[in-house]
C-alpha cells in the first residue's frame, strides 16, 4: 500500500446519535474533514454519488469547494453512476473543479449500484433504448465524456459567430485528468475490460460474484487478471488500483462505545444484490496491532496501492478525524 485515503458515502438523517443532522452538514463536514484529513498526511479524500437518497448526489461543486481549501490531498469519488450523468456537461464540471485542485482530482465512475428510485435514470433524461441495459448506457456515457476530457471534437464551429467552420471540442480542459478516471469494478470479467479501456481499477467493500473463497483472495485475483490485461493492452504509465476497508480502531473508551459490540464473525458475508449474488468485505474492528495483522493477511490489500477507508461520516469530523489520526499513526506504519 501507497496511499490511505477515506471514502464517506455523505449521509445526513436528523436521527438521535447522528452529528449530520442536514445535506448542509453533511457537505460542510465533508469539506472540514477534508482539511483535518490533509494536516493528518491521509493521502486522499472520496465521495461516494448517489441520487434520490439523503448522501451526497451533484459531486463537483463539492470537490471544488474541498479544493479550494486544501492543498495536497487528492479528491475523488468512489464512484459517479454514469446513468445519470450528461458526459459533455460533466466534462466541463470535472475539468473546472481540476483546474481548481491544481490536478488532484481522481474520478471513480462506474454502472452504479442499486438506487432506491425505480429507473431514476431515466427521470434525468437517459432512456434505454431498445436491447439497451444500464451498463450499456453507463459505459457509453463514460466514453463519451473520456473522449470530452482529452479535447476531442463533439461539436462544430457556427460560421455566423466564428467566420469559419471547424471542429470543437469541451472547454475548459484540465491538463492530466484522462489519466486519472477510475472504473468501479465489482467482477473479475470487468476488471479486465477497465485495463483494456485504459482506466484505473477502483474496487470495493463488495464483489457482485463469488466463488468461494475469501473476499480478500477474489478480490486479488480480480486485481491480477486486471494487471495482466493492462499489460496485454500495451499501455505505457503504471496504473493505479483502490480497494475500500471499513476499519475501526479501538483505542478509547468513545471508540469502544461506538464500536466494542460489533459483530465480531471473522467471515466475509455472501448475499443478494441486484438479481445476483454477491460477495461483502468485513469490518475490520479491535486493537489496532490485531487490525494490522488482519490487513497484512489480506491479499487485496497487499495488491493495492490505495486503500480507501470508509468513514461513519454520521458521527461527524472531530471523531473521523481521530479515527484517521489513529490509522496513520498506529495502522499504516506497518503497511507501507
Amino acid at each position: 500500500m501507497k496511499k490511505l485515503g477515506f471514502l464517506s458515502f455523505g449521509h445526513w438523517q436528523p436521527i438521535p446519535g447522528s452529528l449530520t443532522r442536514t445535506a448542509a452538514d453533511a457537505h460542510l463536514q465533508m469539506i472540514d474533514l477534508t482539511v483535518a484529513a490533509e494536516e493528518l498526511g491521509v493521502d486522499g479524500a472520496y465521495m461516494r454519488v448517489h441520487h434520490f437518497a439523503r448522501q451526497f448526489a451533484s459531486p463537483f461543486p463539492l470537490l471544488a469547494a474541498m479544493a479550494a481549501r486544501t492543498k495536497t490531498i487528492e479528491l475523488g469519488t468512489g464512484v459517479i453512476d454514469m446513468r445519470y450523468e450528461n458526459p459533455l456537461y460533466m466534462a466541463e464540471a470535472a475539468a473546472t473543479a481540476d483546474l481548481i485542485a491544481a490536478g488532484r482530482l481522481q474520478l471513480g465512475v462506474s454502472r452504479g449500484s442499486p438506487e432506491t428510485a425505480l429507473r431514476g435514470s431515466e427521470s434525468f433524461g437517459f432512456v434505454p433504448q431498445n436491447g439497451e441495459s444500464d451498463a450499456d448506457i453507463a459505459r457509453a456515457h463514460t466514453e463519451m465524456f473520456r473522449a470530452a476530457i482529452t479535447n476531442a471534437a463533439v461539436a462544430t464551429s457556427n460560421p455566423q459567430m466564428t467566420g469559419v467552420s471547424q471542429p470543437m471540442g469541451i472547454l475548459p480542459q484540465a491538463p492530466g485528468l484522462a489519466d486519472r478516471i477510475w472504473w468501479g469494478s465489482g467482477t473479475r470479467q470487468t476488471a479486465a475490460w477497465t485495463a483494456e479501456q485504459g482506466m484505473n481499477l477502483m474496487s470495493s467493500t463488495l464483489l457482485s460474484e463469488d466463488t468461494g473463497v475469501p473476499f480478500g483472495d477474489l478480490q486479488a485475483e480480480q486485481i491480477a487478471l486486471y494487471r495482466a490485461a493492462w499489460k496485454d493492452a500495451g499501455w505505457e504509465r503504471e496504473p493505479r488500483v483502490s480497494v475500500s476497508r471499513s476499519i475501526l480502531p479501538i483505542t478509547t473508551d468513545q471508540d469502544r462505545a461506538y464500536f466494542g459490540d460489533m459483530d465480531r464473525d471473522r467471515n466475509d458475508q455472501v448475499g443478494y444484490l441486484d438479481n445476483g449474488i454477491a460477495r461483502f468485505g468485513k469490518s475490520y474492528v479491535g486493537e489496532p496491532d490485531a487490525i494490522v495483522a488482519e490487513l497484512l493477511d489480506d491479499a487485496a490489500v497487499r495488491e493495492a496501492d490505495t486503500v480507501l477507508v470508509t468513514v461513519p461520516n454520521q458521527l461527524g469530523v472531530d471523531y473521523n478525524a481521530h479515527l484517521l489520526e489513529t490509522i496513520m499513526k498506529d495502522i499504516v506504519p506497518a503497511l507501507t
